[in-house]
C-alpha cells in the first residue's frame, strides 16, 4: 500500500481506475476524463498524468496483443504521421502562446457535434479519407496541449469504419502510440524515478486489466448503433470537461 493512501482511499482510487478503463476499452479513450477528478482527491496532481500515461500504454498494448489483427492499418498510416505533426504544432503553441481559447473552441465544437450525432436528425454519413488531415492534425495538437485528443480520432474512425471492434482496436492503438511519446518524455525527465509512483501504477494494474476485460465484454454485446451512441456520450462529456477546464 502506498504510504500516503489508507486502505479505504486506495479502494476508491482502484474503483475509479477500473471504471475509467471500462470506458477506455469500449471507446478507446476517456481514462483521464473519468479517473482524474477522483485521483486528484488522493494522489498528487503532478503524478496523475504520468500514472495514467503508463496505464494507458499498457492497456493499449493489452488490447493490441489480443485484437491487433482487427486494427485498420490503412487508417493508422493516415493518422499517425498527422498525429505526430499535430503534436509538434501543439508543443510550439504551448511554448509561444496561451492555448486557452483553443480549448474553448474545441469544447464548443465537440459538444455541438456530439449533440447533433445523438439527436438522430442526420442519416449515417461516412467521412472521406481526406478528413484524416484535420482530425489527425487537431487531435495531435490537442493531445500535446491538454492531453486530450482521443475523442477527435474517435469521431473520425466511427465515420470511416463500420465494424465497432475495428474502431475500438484502431482507436486504442492510436492512443498507445500517442502515449508512448509522453512516456519517453517522462522517462527522460526522470519522472518515473519516483518509486512511490511506480508502486501505485503496479498496484493499479489490476484495476486497469479488470476494466479492460469488462469493457471488451460489454463492447462485444453492443450493436454498432449502441456502440456509436456510447462513444458520442463520452465525446459529449469530454467537451463539457474541456469547457469546465476553460472556465475554472
Amino acid at each position: 500500500m502506498p504510504a500516503d493512501l489508507s486502505y479505504s482511499e486506495f479502494a476508491i482510487v482502484w474503483c475509479a481506475v477500473a471504471s475509467a478503463y471500462v470506458i477506455f476499452s469500449i471507446a478507446g479513450f476517456g481514462t483521464a476524463l473519468v479517473a482524474s477528478p477522483i485521483l486528484a482527491q488522493f494522489v498528487p496532481v503532478a503524478h496523475i498524468v504520468p500514472l495514467l500515461a503508463l496505464l494507458d500504454f499498457f492497456a493499449a498494448a493489452t488490447n493490441l496483443a489480443r485484437d491487433g489483427r482487427h486494427a485498420e492499418v490503412a487508417e493508422l498510416k493516415r493518422l499517425v504521421p498527422l498525429m505526430m505533426a499535430g503534436s509538434a504544432v501543439g508543443a510550439a503553441v504551448l511554448l509561444y502562446t496561451r492555448p486557452d481559447i483553443l480549448m474553448l473552441m474545441l469544447g464548443i465544437f465537440v459538444i455541438a457535434y456530439a449533440l447533433y450525432s445523438l439527436s438522430g436528425l442526420k442519416p449515417d454519413t461516412r467521412f472521406s479519407a481526406g478528413a484524416a488531415i484535420p482530425f489527425g492534425l487537431v487531435g495531435g495538437m490537442f493531445s500535446a496541449l491538454f492531453g486530450s485528443g482521443g475523442f477527435l480520432y474517435s469521431i473520425y474512425l466511427t465515420g470511416r469504419i463500420d465494424d465497432k471492434n475495428r474502431v475500438r482496436i484502431t482507436q486504442s492503438t492510436l492512443i498507445g502510440m500517442s502515449t508512448l511519446t509522453r512516456l519517453v518524455f517522462f522517462v527522460a525527465a526522470g519522472v518515473y524515478a519516483n518509486t512511490g509512483l511506480l508502486l501505485l501504477a503496479a498496484m493499479l494494474a489490476t484495476a486497469m486489466l479488470c476494466g479492460v476485460f469488462v469493457g471488451r465484454r460489454i463492447t462485444l454485446k453492443l450493436t454498432r448503433e449502441q456502440f456509436i451512441r456510447v462513444v458520442n456520450v463520452v465525446v459529449l462529456v469530454s467537451g463539457v470537461f474541456l469547457l469546465l477546464r476553460y472556465f475554472s
